[in-house]
């Protein structure tokens, strides 16, 4: 016996039919008969509009939805912190942490989950979702949307196309905001689009204090984290040596299409080249941000790493905490 056809049956009588038609189904599967009635409300649209056509449909384009993790994520980060007590001098960060990357312990924190505005740090996570999405010699073209950021930019075209790993350099290592929402927009079609996926990102890792609204920090209202999320972020960035390739490099010389033919990458990281084993990761500044920075180190293949928000002295407050890191027992 034939299973899985479905006969509609059409009740008619000469009474004018009102606004609900009721369809009797008569489901025939495997010798067994189900009566499923049905109500359709005719008039809720036209008979035209009724069925999308099959080609209209095709051309609809859809973009796939990411898995929802079920699972609590295992914690990037082990705490309480190892050492306690406020270095001295008193540092000048608002929060701040230090953690060693390969074992994940807290060594040492100062208002871990407070929620801040982190600028340009933002472009960790914008790193981390792009480079699983764009293969090292993609090319990107770039939206005429990107041009018209705000503040930093290196000056993208528009319409120019691009390899994806020289936007990268000029994501972490310049920090061009252009060079964020060309890699937003070539890896999620949309800029709205990757947000919602760094935010996906930022729960299947567990960060609990972090919520972004744009792929570039420049934006402060809705884009926040903390020196904890960070911490852990970036604990898992370098796990990428992409990532970690780009953000240890001072200089970069980057061949380009004319008229430009070359640009020069400077890392405005100030611990490149005068701390011991310095080799990433990422500054940021806006005014509501101050200044802040995730800075790391590597000596005797131990890697330490610093987060300081809204410091003043950066620069000198992430020396003295990743001295302190190396100090401390593993």
């Amino acid at each position: 016996m034939p299973t899985g056809v479905l006969t509609p049956v059409v009740r008619r009588g000469r009474r004018r039919l009102g606004p609900a038609v009721a369809l009797l189904v008569v489901a025939v599967a495997a010798g067994v008969v189900a009566v499923i009635l049905v109500r359709r409300h005719e008039r809720t649209r036209p008979a035209h509009a009724a069925r999308k056509p099959p080609a209209a449909r095709a051309a609809a384009p859809s973009r796939p939805r990411r898995p929802v993790v079920s699972r609590t994520p295992a914690p990037l980060l082990v705490g309480p912190p190892r050492v306690h007590g406020a270095p001295r001098p008193r540092l000048g960060a608002r929060a701040a942490i230090v953690i060693d990357a390969g074992s994940g312990h807290v060594l040492w924190a100062l208002h871990p989950h407070r929620r801040l505005a982190v600028a340009s740090t933002t472009k960790i996570m914008t790193a981390y979702v792009a480079l699983q999405q764009l293969p090292r010699d993609t090319i990107v073209t770039v939206s005429p949307a990107v041009t018209r950021v705000p503040l930093v930019k290196e000056g993208l075209r528009p319409h120019e196309r691009v390899r994806a790993w020289k936007l990268f350099h000029g994501l972490l290592m310049f920090s061009g905001n252009d060079d964020a929402l060309a890699l937003a927009i070539a890896s999620a079609g949309t800029r709205r689009a990757f947000v919602a996926d760094m935010n996906d990102h930022a729960r299947e890792l567990g960060l609990r204090d972090t919520h972004f609204s744009s792929p570039s920090g420049v934006i402060d209202l809705g884009n926040y984290s903390s020196a904890w999320d960070l911490a852990a972020l970036t604990r898992v960035a370098l796990r990428n040596p992409r990532f970690r390739r780009v953000v240890r490099t001072r200089i970069a010389h980057i061949a380009w299409s004319a008229p430009t033919f070359e640009k020069v990458y400077v890392n405005k990281n100030p611990l490149l080249g005068t701390y011991p084993g310095a080799n990433g990761v990422k500054t940021g500044w806006t005014t509501l941000a101050g200044h802040c920075l995730v800075a790391s180190a590597t000596r005797h293949g131990r890697t330490i790493v610093a987060v300081l928000l809204h410091d003043g002295n950066v620069s000198a407050d992430a020396r003295r905490l990743l001295d302190l890191g190396f100090a401390t027992a593993p």
